[in-house]
């Protein structure tokens, strides 16, 4: 279960987004476009603007956050737009994905948890692939110092090897590591992967 505190600064956040119409797709979003196959998951969906966009592009998209006012904001516009996409508030945990998927987007919201949730979560990610399938995940790596959204113990930030280990068995398509500067000057490590799982012959 994602934090109380993340949650509630992310629902501020998307609230003042929304009364800004500030809807525009971010850096992460936008490399994953490229990628997207057949029927999307979109974990941890914020705003939803890259599930509408990749409904825009022709991919039956399911989104789910903890947000209503993302929530919302993507079943207004999936609803102007006609577009197929299925936008469900919930708390996200390993259990919350009951289907499998020909990509699953999980952008920013596996550092959320406690280690051995955080694990869980990406196996549950994995498992739910299609063969052939892809992953585009983006997490914090552990030399991040910026700790505004968390609470200790509920958190984690992986090693780049720790995350490529868990990447053997599928083909990497793509993985750049980034620092980025955040508040009192903190750093904000992320890495993204993009996966395709492997058809066994």
């Amino acid at each position: 279960m994602t934090s109380k505190k993340s949650v509630d600064l992310f629902e501020a956040q998307f609230q003042r987004q929304t009364r800004e119409q500030d809807f525009e797709l971010n850096p992460f979003e936008l490399r994953a476009l490229d990628y997207l196959k057949g029927s999307v998951l979109d974990l941890g969906c914020g705003l939803g603007n890259l599930s509408l966009e990749a409904a825009r592009r022709g991919h039956s998209v399911l989104a789910i956050d903890a947000s209503p006012t993302g929530i919302a904001r993507i079943q207004r516009d999936a609803k102007r737009e006609d577009l197929p996409i299925e936008a469900i508030v919930a708390d996200i945990e390993p259990s919350t994905i009951d289907r499998c998927f020909d990509t699953i987007l999980a952008i920013g919201i596996i550092p959320y948890f406690a280690r051995e949730e955080s694990l869980a979560l990406l196996k549950s990610i994995q498992d739910h692939v299609n063969p052939g399938g892809r992953i585009v995940l983006n997490a914090l790596l552990d030399d991040t110092t910026y700790q505004a959204l968390f609470e200790p113990g509920k958190h984690y930030f992986y090693s780049p090897p720790e995350l490529h280990e868990r990447f053997l068995d599928w083909k990497v398509l793509k993985t750049c590591q980034e620092h980025f500067p955040a508040p009192d000057g903190t750093v904000k490590s992320l890495i993204t992967i993009i996966a395709e799982k492997v058809i066994e012959d």
